[in-house]
């Protein structure tokens, strides 16, 4: 195990060790720990109860945050012809189809979010083992097959993502960056997890918010206490 550096050892002594602290208290904490030289990303973890093995537990979602992620999502539009104009007016950084596919397939992955229209899935298939790997594949469970692909650029540059509980039962994602206001960091935080909160499963047994954790890019994670999120 590498040891400590100097602003790690510095964050972890502003920490008090076993506390948690209340929604409003984290995001002030994890701006007083941050030591990056650039604007990190807020981050946000969350432990659930339930058992990702099963389909009936599986816990996977969209959320629209408040005051967006602070970063600039490049979005690919791949579309019908009669689709591009009104696509490129909501604000995608490419548009197109058959010249995008033949990129990706030589293996360019310079975006964030591929959109694209339930018609052109097909041709979409085959590039499964290059999106795939990388959680670019488009989804209609995460508003990315949609036959208005131009409401669904406006949404992702405004602030939407996606996000699923992986094999371990925690749902990871970035949720804004270093150098929102704490009210900006606390509403994201707040949106984020009242929409965990609204898709618990039925099936999913004894308590189901078991851990929130907030840290920047390089600090170490500030527990939240579960029951403060509207605090």
């Amino acid at each position: 195990m590498s040891k400590l550096t100097k602003n790690q050892k510095l964050a972890l002594s502003k920490i008090e060790a076993g506390k948690a602290y209340t929604l409003a208290e984290a995001v002030e904490k994890v701006k007083e720990v941050n030591y990056a030289k650039f604007d990190a990303s807020l981050d946000i973890d969350v432990r659930l109860g339930v058992d990702p093995r099963k389909a009936n537990q599986m816990v996977r979602g969209v959320v629209t945050l408040p005051h967006g992620t602070g970063k600039q999502v490049r979005v690919l539009v791949l579309c019908s012809a009669d689709a591009e104009a009104a696509a490129k007016a909501a604000g995608a950084d490419y548009v197109g189809l058959d010249e995008y596919i033949e990129k990706i397939k030589g293996g360019w992955t310079d975006i964030d979010v591929i959109i694209t229209q339930p018609a052109i899935m097909g041709k979409i298939g085959a590039l499964g083992r290059v999106l795939g790997p990388r959680g670019l594949m488009p989804n209609p469970k995460s508003g990315t097959v949609t036959v208005d692909v131009a409401k669904a650029v406006e949404e992702v540059k405004k602030g939407k993502i996606d996000f699923k509980v992986d094999k371990n039962g925690i749902v990871h994602s970035s949720i804004g960056k270093m150098s929102f206001t704490p009210d900006q960091m606390r509403d994201n935080a707040r949106e984020f997890i009242n929409t965990l909160i609204k898709l618990k499963p039925a099936t999913a047994k004894g308590t189901y918010l078991k851990s929130i954790y907030l840290s920047s890019t390089m600090s170490p994670g500030v527990k939240v206490d579960t029951k403060s999120v509207d605090a």
